[in-house]
């Protein structure tokens, strides 16, 4: 496990989801963290993770957050949990990146 990580030596790789771009922190069996780049106009569908608990912290930008039937407007310096087991969705509707740090963990 690297002790240090020096974010510009990583490169940005495209996710599972046009628009939505990471950079792997911590990738271990029971949990991972990572610095995730939400293009403008994009959107995560909604989806639902049975055995892992995730969360964001928004370092930059205006995401909008959809947990179960609930929908947040977030902003830098905001931290949202998505329960396992609970429909979830990311969207940027702004012109603007968005800078998220994402991360999840076994609960089963």
């Amino acid at each position: 496990m690297n002790l240090k990580t020096e974010l510009s030596q990583l490169d940005w790789k495209q996710g599972k989801v046009e628009g939505f771009l990471g950079k792997d922190l911590v990738n271990l069996e029971y949990g991972t963290i990572k610095l995730v780049k939400v293009l403008p106009r994009s959107r995560y569908p909604e989806h639902i993770h049975p055995d892992k608990l995730e969360f964001a912290f928004v370092h930059k930008g205006s995401p909008e957050f959809i947990i179960g039937t609930q929908q947040f407007d977030g902003k830098s310096g905001d931290f949202f949990v998505f329960p396992a087991k609970e429909k979830h969705a990311i969207l940027n509707s702004t012109n603007e990146i968005c800078l998220l740090l994402i991360g999840a963990i076994k609960t089963s």
